[in-house]
Protein backbone atom coordinates (compact mmCIF):
# COMPACT_ATOMS: atom_id res chain seq x y z
CA UNK A 1 0.00 0.00 0.00
CA UNK A 2 1.27 3.63 -0.54
CA UNK A 3 -0.02 6.51 1.39
CA UNK A 4 -1.35 9.88 -0.45
CA UNK A 5 -1.10 12.76 0.89
CA UNK A 6 -2.74 16.26 -0.47
CA UNK A 7 -1.73 18.99 1.31
CA UNK A 8 -3.98 22.56 0.48
CA UNK A 9 -7.41 22.21 -1.12
CA UNK A 10 -5.89 21.80 -4.91
CA UNK A 11 -3.09 18.94 -4.09
CA UNK A 12 -6.33 17.71 -2.38
CA UNK A 13 -8.58 17.38 -5.11
CA UNK A 14 -5.60 15.71 -6.96
CA UNK A 15 -5.39 12.73 -3.85
CA UNK A 16 -8.95 12.57 -4.10
CA UNK A 17 -8.58 11.23 -7.14
CA UNK A 18 -6.57 7.97 -5.77
CA UNK A 19 -9.58 7.41 -3.46
CA UNK A 20 -11.12 4.47 -5.62
CA UNK A 21 -8.01 2.77 -6.63
CA UNK A 22 -7.38 0.22 -3.81
CA UNK A 23 -3.81 0.46 -3.64
CA UNK A 24 -3.84 3.52 -2.10
CA UNK A 25 -4.74 4.99 1.51
CA UNK A 26 -5.63 8.67 0.80
CA UNK A 27 -5.01 11.29 3.21
CA UNK A 28 -6.36 15.27 2.34
CA UNK A 29 -5.03 18.47 4.85
CA UNK A 30 -7.11 21.58 3.63
CA UNK A 31 -9.12 24.10 5.34
CA UNK A 32 -12.79 23.46 3.77
CA UNK A 33 -12.51 20.32 5.72
CA UNK A 34 -15.32 20.97 8.35
CA UNK A 35 -13.82 18.94 10.85
CA UNK A 36 -10.65 16.13 11.28
CA UNK A 37 -11.34 12.78 10.65
CA UNK A 38 -9.49 9.28 9.41
CA UNK A 39 -8.21 10.61 6.85
CA UNK A 40 -9.24 14.35 6.57
CA UNK A 41 -7.44 16.84 8.85
CA UNK A 42 -8.41 20.30 8.77
CA UNK A 43 -5.84 23.03 8.66
CA UNK A 44 -5.68 26.83 9.91
CA UNK A 45 -6.05 29.06 7.23
CA UNK A 46 -3.89 32.40 8.14
CA UNK A 47 -2.93 35.61 5.98
CA UNK A 48 0.64 35.25 6.43
CA UNK A 49 2.91 33.43 5.37
CA UNK A 50 4.50 34.10 8.98
CA UNK A 51 2.16 32.65 10.66
CA UNK A 52 1.79 29.10 9.07
CA UNK A 53 5.32 28.25 10.93
CA UNK A 54 4.46 29.82 13.96
CA UNK A 55 1.20 27.42 13.96
CA UNK A 56 2.45 23.79 12.55
CA UNK A 57 -0.54 21.28 12.85
CA UNK A 58 0.21 18.68 15.60
CA UNK A 59 -0.37 15.54 13.04
CA UNK A 60 0.92 12.49 15.37
CA UNK A 61 -2.61 10.99 15.74
CA UNK A 62 -3.53 11.70 12.20
CA UNK A 63 -0.43 10.03 10.73
CA UNK A 64 -0.16 7.17 12.86
CA UNK A 65 -1.67 4.89 10.19
CA UNK A 66 0.55 6.10 7.45
CA UNK A 67 2.33 3.15 5.13
CA UNK A 68 5.48 3.43 4.67
CA UNK A 69 5.79 4.63 1.10
CA UNK A 70 4.15 8.40 1.31
CA UNK A 71 3.63 10.36 -2.06
CA UNK A 72 3.07 14.01 -1.26
CA UNK A 73 1.05 16.45 -3.85
CA UNK A 74 1.82 20.07 -3.42
CA UNK A 75 0.67 22.65 -5.68
CA UNK A 76 3.31 25.58 -5.12
CA UNK A 77 0.93 28.79 -5.14
CA UNK A 78 -1.49 27.58 -2.47
CA UNK A 79 -1.35 29.36 0.51
CA UNK A 80 -1.63 25.83 2.37
CA UNK A 81 2.25 24.68 0.99
CA UNK A 82 3.94 26.59 3.82
CA UNK A 83 2.69 24.10 5.64
CA UNK A 84 4.57 21.54 4.01
CA UNK A 85 8.07 21.48 5.41
CA UNK A 86 6.09 20.70 8.82
CA UNK A 87 3.79 18.08 7.08
CA UNK A 88 6.93 16.38 5.62
CA UNK A 89 8.64 16.65 8.98
CA UNK A 90 5.81 14.56 10.76
CA UNK A 91 6.66 11.97 8.23
CA UNK A 92 10.32 11.50 9.41
CA UNK A 93 11.34 7.61 8.70
CA UNK A 94 9.06 7.02 5.26
CA UNK A 95 9.88 6.84 1.85
CA UNK A 96 8.74 10.43 1.34
CA UNK A 97 7.91 11.25 -2.89
CA UNK A 98 7.10 14.75 -3.70
CA UNK A 99 4.67 15.28 -6.29
CA UNK A 100 5.10 19.16 -7.05
CA UNK A 101 2.58 20.93 -9.37
CA UNK A 102 3.71 24.29 -10.52
CA UNK A 103 1.26 27.06 -11.21
CA UNK A 104 1.09 29.34 -14.23
CA UNK A 105 3.75 31.51 -12.67
CA UNK A 106 3.54 34.55 -15.19
CA UNK A 107 0.25 35.87 -13.61
CA UNK A 108 1.29 35.25 -9.86
CA UNK A 109 2.00 38.45 -7.83
CA UNK A 110 2.21 38.97 -3.97
CA UNK A 111 2.42 36.65 -1.54
CA UNK A 112 1.41 33.70 -3.73
CA UNK A 113 4.48 34.54 -6.20
CA UNK A 114 6.81 34.55 -2.96
CA UNK A 115 5.56 31.35 -1.61
CA UNK A 116 5.78 29.70 -4.81
CA UNK A 117 9.35 30.82 -4.89
CA UNK A 118 10.32 29.06 -1.63
CA UNK A 119 8.30 25.93 -1.28
CA UNK A 120 9.73 25.06 -5.81
CA UNK A 121 13.00 25.96 -4.23
CA UNK A 122 13.63 24.61 -0.69
CA UNK A 123 11.81 21.13 -1.56
CA UNK A 124 13.95 20.32 -4.64
CA UNK A 125 17.18 21.36 -2.23
CA UNK A 126 15.62 18.79 0.56
CA UNK A 127 15.29 16.43 -2.24
CA UNK A 128 18.93 16.63 -3.78
CA UNK A 129 20.60 16.10 -0.60
CA UNK A 130 18.64 12.88 0.21
CA UNK A 131 15.86 14.29 2.56
CA UNK A 132 13.03 12.51 0.19
CA UNK A 133 13.15 10.22 -2.51
CA UNK A 134 12.19 11.79 -5.29
CA UNK A 135 10.73 15.23 -5.83
CA UNK A 136 8.25 15.21 -9.43
CA UNK A 137 8.07 18.35 -10.95
CA UNK A 138 4.46 19.25 -13.00
CA UNK A 139 3.57 22.41 -14.73
CA UNK A 140 -0.14 23.10 -15.28
CA UNK A 141 0.59 25.06 -18.49
CA UNK A 142 2.68 21.71 -20.54
CA UNK A 143 -0.12 19.27 -18.84
CA UNK A 144 -3.12 21.44 -20.47
CA UNK A 145 -0.48 22.15 -23.65
CA UNK A 146 -0.08 17.62 -23.43
CA UNK A 147 -3.86 17.56 -23.35
CA UNK A 148 -4.77 19.92 -25.95
CA UNK A 149 -8.55 21.39 -25.72
CA UNK A 150 -9.52 21.83 -22.35
CA UNK A 151 -12.42 23.41 -21.31
CA UNK A 152 -13.13 25.83 -18.35
CA UNK A 153 -15.85 24.09 -16.51
CA UNK A 154 -13.57 20.99 -16.44
CA UNK A 155 -10.53 22.63 -16.24
CA UNK A 156 -8.88 21.52 -12.99
CA UNK A 157 -10.82 18.29 -13.23
CA UNK A 158 -9.28 17.31 -15.92
CA UNK A 159 -5.56 18.62 -15.13
CA UNK A 160 -6.14 16.39 -11.94
CA UNK A 161 -7.38 13.33 -13.59
CA UNK A 162 -4.31 13.46 -15.62
CA UNK A 163 -2.15 13.50 -13.10
CA UNK A 164 -3.46 10.99 -11.09
CA UNK A 165 -3.31 8.73 -14.04
CA UNK A 166 0.45 9.53 -14.44
CA UNK A 167 1.32 9.02 -11.03
CA UNK A 168 -0.41 6.43 -10.64
CA UNK A 169 1.02 4.38 -14.01
CA UNK A 170 4.60 5.39 -12.49
CA UNK A 171 3.68 3.18 -9.62
CA UNK A 172 2.25 0.09 -11.67
CA UNK A 173 5.66 0.19 -13.50
CA UNK A 174 7.80 0.30 -10.34
CA UNK A 175 5.69 -2.86 -8.87
CA UNK A 176 5.33 -4.76 -12.51
CA UNK A 177 7.32 -7.46 -14.51
CA UNK A 178 7.58 -5.68 -18.00
CA UNK A 179 7.09 -8.55 -21.11
CA UNK A 180 10.69 -7.48 -22.22
CA UNK A 181 13.15 -4.66 -21.49
CA UNK A 182 15.46 -3.54 -19.27
CA UNK A 183 14.31 -0.52 -16.94
CA UNK A 184 17.96 1.07 -15.93
CA UNK A 185 17.97 2.48 -12.02
CA UNK A 186 18.84 6.62 -12.41
CA UNK A 187 21.71 7.21 -10.40
CA UNK A 188 21.02 7.95 -6.30
CA UNK A 189 21.97 11.77 -6.91
CA UNK A 190 19.42 12.07 -9.65
CA UNK A 191 16.32 12.08 -7.15
CA UNK A 192 14.64 15.26 -8.79
CA UNK A 193 12.78 13.83 -12.57
CA UNK A 194 9.87 14.79 -14.68
CA UNK A 195 7.45 12.93 -16.94
CA UNK A 196 6.46 13.00 -20.87
CA UNK A 197 3.38 11.49 -22.34
CA UNK A 198 4.47 9.50 -25.42
CA UNK A 199 3.08 9.89 -28.72
CA UNK A 200 3.10 6.15 -29.78
CA UNK A 201 4.01 6.35 -33.30
CA UNK A 202 7.39 8.13 -33.24
CA UNK A 203 8.22 8.31 -29.41
CA UNK A 204 7.78 12.04 -29.32
CA UNK A 205 7.82 13.21 -25.75
CA UNK A 206 5.51 15.92 -24.55
CA UNK A 207 7.10 17.00 -21.34
CA UNK A 208 4.56 17.75 -18.31
CA UNK A 209 7.61 20.20 -17.22
CA UNK A 210 10.50 21.02 -19.04
CA UNK A 211 13.37 19.78 -17.06
CA UNK A 212 16.67 21.15 -17.44
CA UNK A 213 19.63 19.05 -17.71
CA UNK A 214 18.02 15.34 -18.01
CA UNK A 215 20.18 12.65 -17.57
CA UNK A 216 18.54 9.09 -17.21
CA UNK A 217 15.76 8.81 -19.47
CA UNK A 218 13.59 5.91 -19.04
CA UNK A 219 10.71 4.99 -20.95
CA UNK A 220 7.41 2.92 -20.35
CA UNK A 221 5.41 1.66 -23.58
CA UNK A 222 2.27 0.42 -23.15
CA UNK A 223 1.45 -1.82 -26.08
CA UNK A 224 -2.00 -3.60 -27.08
CA UNK A 225 -1.62 -7.13 -26.90
CA UNK A 226 -3.32 -8.12 -29.90
CA UNK A 227 0.01 -6.46 -31.26
CA UNK A 228 2.42 -8.14 -28.79
CA UNK A 229 1.03 -11.17 -29.81
CA UNK A 230 0.96 -10.91 -33.78
CA UNK A 231 3.68 -8.04 -35.04
CA UNK A 232 7.29 -9.85 -35.50
CA UNK A 233 8.97 -6.71 -36.14
CA UNK A 234 7.84 -4.30 -33.54
CA UNK A 235 10.30 -4.84 -30.73
CA UNK A 236 13.13 -4.23 -33.39
CA UNK A 237 11.08 -0.98 -34.40
CA UNK A 238 11.09 0.31 -30.85
CA UNK A 239 14.37 -0.26 -30.07
CA UNK A 240 15.66 1.41 -33.66
CA UNK A 241 13.47 4.48 -32.47
CA UNK A 242 14.80 4.73 -29.31
CA UNK A 243 18.44 4.59 -30.68
CA UNK A 244 17.84 7.83 -32.40
CA UNK A 245 17.43 9.77 -28.91
CA UNK A 246 20.25 11.92 -27.89
CA UNK A 247 22.49 10.09 -25.51
CA UNK A 248 26.19 10.53 -24.00
CA UNK A 249 28.15 9.24 -20.75
CA UNK A 250 24.98 11.31 -18.26
CA UNK A 251 22.17 11.09 -20.36
CA UNK A 252 21.37 7.35 -20.28
CA UNK A 253 18.14 5.43 -22.06
CA UNK A 254 16.39 2.41 -21.20
CA UNK A 255 12.95 0.97 -21.75
CA UNK A 256 10.49 -1.21 -20.88
CA UNK A 257 7.67 -2.85 -22.33
CA UNK A 258 4.07 -3.62 -21.16
CA UNK A 259 1.18 -5.44 -21.84
CA UNK A 260 -2.48 -3.69 -22.17
CA UNK A 261 -6.35 -4.13 -23.24
CA UNK A 262 -6.13 -0.89 -24.36
CA UNK A 263 -4.87 1.32 -27.07
CA UNK A 264 -1.11 1.55 -26.87
CA UNK A 265 0.21 4.29 -24.69
CA UNK A 266 3.54 5.28 -22.59
CA UNK A 267 5.23 7.68 -20.71
CA UNK A 268 8.75 8.94 -20.38
CA UNK A 269 10.97 9.93 -16.92
CA UNK A 270 13.42 12.01 -17.00
CA UNK A 271 16.10 12.12 -13.55
CA UNK A 272 18.24 14.69 -13.06
CA UNK A 273 20.47 15.94 -10.18
CA UNK A 274 20.43 20.39 -11.11
CA UNK A 275 17.75 22.36 -9.44
CA UNK A 276 15.48 23.77 -11.35
CA UNK A 277 15.31 27.36 -11.59
CA UNK A 278 12.32 29.33 -10.95
CA UNK A 279 11.55 30.81 -15.22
Amino acid sequence: MISIIGIGNGASAVAEKFSKTPQYNVYMLNDKVSRTSKYKFKLKRFEEPEEYEENPPDLTKFFSTVDDHVQVFIVGSSYSSNYSLTVLEQLKGKKIDIFYIKPDITLLTGIPKLMENVAYGVLQEYTRSGVFNSITLLSNMNIEDALGEVPIKSYFDRLNSSIFSTAHYLNYFAHTEPEVGVMARPAEINRIRSVAMLNMKNLEEKWLFDLDTPRDLCYYLCINNERLAKEGTLHKHIVDQLKEKPRNAFRKISYAIYETEHLDFGFCVAHTNVVQENS
